[in-house]
């Protein structure tokens, strides 16, 4: 396998110096108005549209999607892409609803919204949380495959690889949000350039391979050799379906994986709220133009390496102890471009998994300080200290996702396929504590709580279920499918949308009784004028919803 050559590195170099000098001209400059904790986190009123918008875009896009999507692509074709492209959708419709809320009542991190709306015990439970989420799944997940895609890249060791990633992006997060918000908008124009550069290698690679040239050729190729690789929405027959089910990629539990990401993560969410409404929905609306690029990038090499290895090549790079490993399939398409531009695509590569390490450390930071040490631990912190408190933070942070990363079997399983299982125990009972905590006055703090712990312990119950129970009576109506061992389960999909329901009924229950009882809930700040949008706004989300249905109808 090849490494990296002089030029390589030179551009990798370059890449490096830009974003460290930039950081730090943006740093020296911000720091003398950097006067409260809110600033150093949040960058509050400092950043523009076109910042927020690359920031949540560089935040997202990381090795999970690099690698782990790429490796979907290979395995299950265009059908992974619904993360993306219905992305863009759930981003028009948190900016639309979700961020009038918060910015309305001037919320700062998620617990604080539920301190705000239910009560301390749901707001502490919930960081606690998201503090183990973020540091046990997400970080480790980013940190560790990232590290193996860069060393299959250079020839460097993996623990190398993952201490020089956690030191670069605790580099750029030390400097605060701020930092993070304008370096990120060059992240992303490398992230977006090296990773076209990748695409259109795979594309011409494909066209060669069947004696053609130019990437548009070298697609309907694939679309002719690998036609079971483009269709969106899978049935029941096929292999993939346990991981994609059918429609509940659109109506189901995608929408509450979306919307619990982009609606109610302190990860992304933190970059909208230091702004105006206006500043946030724009840049918001900007993140979604962007997401139904991303397949492009991330998915389509994927599905080149596939048909190019039904064909023939790459028979001994794919393999991983024997067996094809999908997540290999990124890494070896980058070790056939030449000298110098696998030096941008390598930079792109480790943009968006610093991006992403950065964005998350800065969010673990955020909660513990304002969320943990200035509620619990120390009340009359000044603002100087919880800022150094953020900072040994961050810290912390990432030494132990060095630690525990490589113990945790991520490569085992497909990488974006982890992250999105194991965030999944905690998504629909978040998801459903929170929508109804915006919209539905009467939804009581038990009725939270019930959400919070009895989500996770119902997600707990249908993921290990089939092995008390027989599912097989579910398959008839798409609910079950069996699996290698003829064990009919859940999609984990579906899953998601049953304990979703499940608690909304059951906070709904709650909560009616609870208030006949006289329990008055707290209540946000609410006016229905908040949710209108700009004519130019509204012109954008026609255009979104348009390009996402003429996708979907062409690629069904």
């Amino acid at each position: 396998m090849q490494h990296l050559s002089t030029k390589d590195y030179i551009v990798f170099f370059l890449y490096f110096l830009i974003i460290a000098g930039y950081g730090i001209w943006v740093y020296r400059r911000k720091k003398k108005s950097q006067t409260s904790s809110n600033d150093y986190f949040l960058a509050e009123g400092s950043l523009t549209w076109w910042a927020i918008g690359a920031s949540l875009i560089a935040s997202n896009i990381s090795a999970e999607q690099f690698i782990g999507m790429s490796g979907s692509g290979f395995k299950m074709g265009l059908a992974i892409a619904t993360y993306e492209w219905m992305a863009a959708a759930t981003l028009v419709i948190v900016a639309i609803f979700f961020m009038p809320v918060y910015l309305k009542n001037k919320i700062f991190t998620m617990p604080q919204y539920l301190y705000k709306r239910y009560n301390s015990n749901v707001a502490m439970i919930m960081a606690v949380f998201w503090l183990l989420l973020y540091v046990l799944v997400n970080l480790t997940s980013i940190l560790y495959l990232g590290a193996l895609a860069i060393s299959s890249i250079s020839g460097l060791n993996t623990t190398a690889c993952m201490i020089f990633l956690a030191v670069f992006a605790v580099i750029i997060t030390l400097g605060g949000m701020k930092v993070i918000g304008f370096t990120d908008v060059i992240q992303v124009f490398f992230l977006i350039l090296g990773g076209l550069v990748t695409t259109y290698l795979a594309l011409n690679l494909v066209a060669k391979e069947f004696g053609s040239v130019g990437v548009f050729n070298g697609f309907q190729l694939m679309t002719t050799k690998a036609q079971d690789h483009f269709h969106m929405i899978f049935n029941k027959q096929n292999p993939n379906y346990m991981d994609l089910p059918g429609l509940s990629v659109l109506i189901g539990g995608m929408l509450i994986i979306n919307l619990n990401y982009w609606g109610c993560n302190q990860y992304i969410t933190q970059r909208a709220l230091g702004a105006d409404l206006k500043t946030a929905r724009s840049g918001i609306l900007f993140a979604a133009f962007l997401k139904l690029l991303m397949p492009i990038i991330v998915v389509l090499p994927g599905i080149a390496a596939y048909v190019l290895y039904q064909n023939g090549s790459f028979q001994s790079e794919m393999l991983q102890d024997g067996t094809v490993n999908p997540d290999r399939a990124y890494p070896v398409l980058l070790n056939l471009l030449p000298a110098g531009l696998k030096g941008l695509s390598f930079a792109a590569l480790t943009a968006a998994i610093v991006a992403s390490l950065a964005g998350k450390a800065n969010s673990i930071a955020t909660i513990f300080t304002l969320d943990i040490y200035k509620t619990k631990l120390n009340t009359a912190a000044s603002e100087q200290k919880l800022v150094y408190v953020g900072k040994i933070t961050i810290i912390l942070a990432m030494f132990i996702a060095v630690l525990v990363a490589p113990l945790l079997g991520i490569d085992k399983k497909g990488g974006f396929q982890y992250i999105q299982e194991y965030t999944g125990f905690v998504s629909p009972g978040v998801f459903a504590m929170f929508i109804l905590g915006f919209f539905w006055n009467k939804t009581t703090s038990n009725a939270a709580l019930f959400a919070t712990i009895g989500g996770f312990l119902l997600s707990i119950a249908f993921k290990f279920m089939p092995h008390w129970i027989d599912l097989s009576c579910l398959n008839s109506i798409g609910f079950s499918v069996a699996n290698a061992d003829g064990i009919f389960e859940i999609p984990f999909i579906d899953r998601m949308g049953f304990v979703f329901i499940i608690c909304v009924i059951g906070m709904v229950i709650i909560s009616l009784y609870e208030t006949k009882k006289g329990i008055i809930p707290n209540a946000l700040e609410f006016d229905k004028k908040m949710f209108r949008v700009s004519p130019a706004f509204m012109v954008g989300t026609i255009i979104i919803v348009a390009v996402l249905a003429a996708l979907y109808s062409f690629f069904w």
